[in-house]
């Protein structure tokens, strides 16, 4: 049983890709000193830092006046998981005065090429620019300094759409580089006096995920647009979707009509971070996942079921009067065994008995 259900986890949950089993940090933490709790001069509630389980930590001299606060995440999870995680420590960097730092140089992540790329080791900065002006290398050089732990604790926000401080730092804080907006601007092109219905559309391995919100059907999705066609004057259909069967289904159904990514990877299994189909395929894994979220933000109406994307496509709030319908199909059992099966069952059984 023990063996059967590894092999379940292995198959259908997220693994860290091959790409990262043998990356070592960049440097050895246990080499540097830990700080003295008193020679802060209680600049700091020693109580939060129990809370999220980290230590001071000692590099150097500099900064004696300084406190910085690595946010790591390694390897981490999806894109905007692992912003909606860096969100709620800028909210408590915020609060405790804290300088933050992101390190996904020292700290790899799922996103992380092998190679230097955009003259950068640092994943964060594929994407977006720096907090503030330190760099890593005077970080690691400095008197007084905090590296998070990589869990995400039960008491942090797990919805960005779902907490004002988190939009509020979404869109004053995380600030895409130039070359990004470049290609969300690009891309945005298509979307220029029209009146465009955003789809995000989920699927391969949310049908299975544990605890997730359980994903809509075919069906359910192309009843809810077809109403929405119908009841409003929209132009074209912007679609959102890592499963190649669901492009094909609306390529089908809505022909012209149809508009999407066409350099997002898409597949029928759960393997995009599994295996490396094209160059930079981690790099543009990130990219199209930003890009995508942007521009289901510039839509005129959005249907959605509650994910980490949609939270973030709606705490964006590009299009201010954009019209949102939510599809809820209730949440995922949290038994890994079940929650193999859960959406499958519920898919096929009348909504009378439970079903979807």
């Amino acid at each position: 049983m023990k063996k059967l259900i590894r092999k379940l986890i292995t198959k259908f949950t997220l693994q860290t890709p091959s790409i990262l089993k043998n990356v070592k940090n960049n440097f050895d933490l246990y080499d540097v000193s830990y700080e003295d709790k008193t020679s802060l001069n209680n600049k700091i509630d020693f109580k939060i830092l129990e809370k999220l389980n980290i230590r001071q930590r000692t590099f150097g001299n500099l900064n004696e006046d300084k406190i910085f606060y690595v946010i790591k995440r390694t390897p981490g999870t999806g894109m905007f998981s692992n912003i909606t995680f860096i969100l709620n420590h800028l909210k408590i960097c915020k609060k405790y005065n804290f300088i933050p730092i992101i390190d996904m140089e020292n700290f790899s992540t799922i996103y992380n090429e092998s190679i230097k790329f955009k003259n950068n080791f640092n994943a964060w900065n594929y994407y977006f620019d720096n907090l503030n002006e330190y760099s890593l290398s005077e970080v690691y050089n400095s008197k007084h300094v905090l590296i998070t732990d990589n869990k995400f604790f039960h008491f942090f926000s797990y919805n960005i759409d779902k907490d004002n401080e988190l939009i509020e730092l979404l869109n004053t804080k995380i600030k895409i580089n130039k070359y990004m907006s470049k290609c969300y601007l690009r891309a945005l092109k298509k979307f220029k006096n029209k009146k465009i219905l955003g789809i995000h559309f989920r699927g391969t391995s949310y049908k299975r995920s544990p605890g997730h919100p359980l994903p809509a059907t075919k069906k359910q999705m192309y009843e809810m647009t077809n109403k929405l066609l119908k009841n409003y004057h929209i132009d074209k259909i912007f679609l959102v979707t890592e499963e190649r069967n669901y492009l094909d289904f609306f390529k089908k159904k809505y022909g012209e009509k149809l508009i999407y990514l066409k350099s997002s990877y898409r597949s029928n299994k759960n393997d995009a971070f599994k295996i490396y189909p094209r160059n930079l395929h981690r790099y543009k894994l990130g990219r199209e996942a930003i890009i995508e979220a942007m521009l289901l933000s510039s839509c005129k109406y959005f249907i959605y079921l509650c994910s980490n994307v949609s939270s973030a496509a709606i705490g964006y709030n590009i299009e201010k009067n954009q019209q949102r319908f939510e599809i809820d199909n209730g949440f995922n059992s949290k038994n890994i065994i079940l929650s193999q099966f859960y959406w499958y069952i519920k898919k096929i059984l009348p909504k009378k008995f439970g079903g979807i």
